[in-house]
């Protein structure tokens, strides 16, 4: 009798650890089945949300500046309201940000999500009352669909780790105000609060460096089982885990870790580095949020293209990437896509953001579902000499150089060398950090360029013609992206370096770390 109590003793507790994941299950799969349902029926879907957005706007200063009326077909809509930015839509945002009602939708928005632009300085997105469900309902909609594609919910039954921004929020002429990151700590269920790690405290905690110590001082001896961020801080986090804890793997200091969730980056150039970090492979989901709205998200664990939110406040249209600065370029709604073009992703939604120009370029990677994969930024590229090589493709090209060899990247950027101090003919210069370098750094320079003139036919002929040289990797010492990110105040977050740049400012700015 009492050998048999512990392992009735063990039983128990599991029992009563799993509760969680056992009553939610049910749900799960409803998701899941609503999820297959829609996604088989994207293009009705995308009609329906039109349809209730014209309602929507008609309602609205905007609505009556460009037309538009509750019956307004696409046709109309494509005619009378301009692809804009952040900028040319801001005489809106503006009276919005001051107080005024129905400017671009109807009402107030709940909050502004605060952000940084390139030219626009601190931006304020709307988040109004009808689209904070496709903001808070998506994220655990792909997680659930995950617990009901896999059978894996066990994540559920311990803590989970948001790495995100403060959640303090400040008010804007009544108006909750503060990153989207922080503003979602607001919105986390009740069932979910008692497994959400780090505290409030801890997470308004503004220096990066400061944070991520009370994170790991809170989360070392706790039972662990989900993580969500970007990469490159995540990794950060896993390194002094293991300094903390004299640990060799994240395996060690947290056995039920079972669940990655990331979304902002491309995960391949960062995966061999945290799975060795981990010391194992862990599950994952990617997400694709944004302050506009929540996007996409991977339904198929198998399948590395991200599902289009087709049913939750926004009608995406497509523009061809290399038309998106045309003055009047084609747009085309979902039913008119191709797979394999690269697009301008374009958002029209509830939150009132109208033939808004996102900066992200996309690939449908299938039509039967709609899944997409992100290829890149419409401002981040490199054309200094006509070859337009987009953020995909060095990303790609860095892979196959670095598969099945002991490379290890820390991070990276790409940028154009067009007049070399050293003289000779211009070229694509490649700064990385490394965590473990090549052991002949010239074989590898002649890899990743094989590999980026088998992405991009424009840079082969630059290359073969003899236009330009082979590309140049400089190395960088360690800690060299993070460092420059720290002068940059920018550390942290979901702040990251792009992979590339038409210009030479973030390379000039790195070359004071090389080796």
């Amino acid at each position: 009798m009492t050998g048999r109590q512990p392992t009735f003793a063990i039983r128990l507790k599991h029992a009563i650890m799993g509760w969680k994941s056992a009553l939610i299950r049910p749900f799960a799969n409803k998701i899941a089945r609503d999820i297959r349902r829609w996604s088989g029926e994207a293009v009705n879907a995308q009609k329906q949300v039109f349809h209730s957005l014209m309602q929507g706007v008609a309602q609205t200063a905007f609505g009556r500046d460009h037309r538009l009326e509750a019956g307004s077909s696409y046709e109309a809509y494509r005619r009378q309201v301009p692809i804009r930015d952040y900028e040319g839509l801001r005489p809106y945002i503006d009276r919005m940000v001051g107080g005024e009602e129905n400017v671009l939708w109807k009402g107030r928005p709940v909050y502004l999500a605060k952000t940084s632009g390139t030219t626009s300085g601190v931006k304020y997105i709307p988040i109004t009352r009808d689209s904070l469900p496709n903001h808070f309902q998506t994220a655990r909609n792909a997680l659930f669909n995950f617990y009901a594609v896999t059978g894996k919910g066990q994540w559920m039954d311990g803590k989970m780790i948001f790495l995100s921004g403060s959640p303090e929020l400040t008010q804007t002429n009544g108006i909750l105000t503060g990153r989207l990151s922080g503003i979602s700590n607001h919105m986390v269920p009740a069932w979910l609060k008692g497994n959400q790690l780090p505290s409030y405290s801890t997470n308004c905690i503004e220096d990066w460096e400061q944070k991520v110590e009370a994170i790991v001082a809170e989360t070392l001896h706790s039972d662990m089982r989900l993580i969500s961020g970007i990469p490159p801080w995540v990794q950060m986090y896993y390194e002094r885990l293991l300094e903390r804890s004299g640990k060799k793997y994240i395996k060690d200091v947290f056995p039920n870790y079972s669940m990655f969730v990331y979304g902002g980056v491309n995960f391949e150039p960062y995966r061999n580095t945290l799975e060795e970090l981990v010391g194992k492979r862990i599950d994952s989901v990617e997400t694709y949020p944004a302050s506009e709205g929540f996007l996409a998200f991977q339904d198929d664990p198998n399948d590395p293209g991200l599902l289009l939110n087709v049913q939750s406040g926004i009608f995406f249209e497509f523009v061809p990437a290399d038309e998106i600065f045309r003055e009047d370029p084609r747009r085309y709604s979902l039913e008119e896509v191709e797979v394999g073009v690269n697009y301008a992703l374009i958002v029209n939604s509830n939150a009132g953001l109208w033939g808004y120009n996102l900066g992200d370029t996309v690939r449908f990677v299938s039509k039967s579902p709609y899944r997409i994969v992100v290829t890149g930024r419409t401002k981040h590229f490199i054309s200094a000499f006509g070859e337009h090589v987009i953020g995909k493709e060095v990303e790609e090209a860095f892979a196959q150089a670095t598969a099945g060899t002991s490379v290890k990247v820390v991070e990276f950027t790409v940028a154009p060398q067009v007049t070399p101090p050293e003289g000779g003919l211009p070229y694509h210069e490649w700064l990385m950090e490394f965590e473990q370098a090549p052991e002949n750094l010239a074989a590898f320079e002649k890899a990743l360029d094989q590999a980026l003139m088998e992405q991009n036919i424009y840079y082969r002929d630059l290359i073969e013609g003899k236009i330009l040289r082979p590309a140049v990797v400089t190395p960088l010492q360690r800690d060299a992206f993070r460092n420059y990110m720290k002068t940059q105040g920018k550390l942290g977050g979901q702040n990251k370096v792009p992979r590339l740049s038409n210009d030479r400012k973030i390379a000039d700015e790195l070359a004071r770390f090389k080796k």
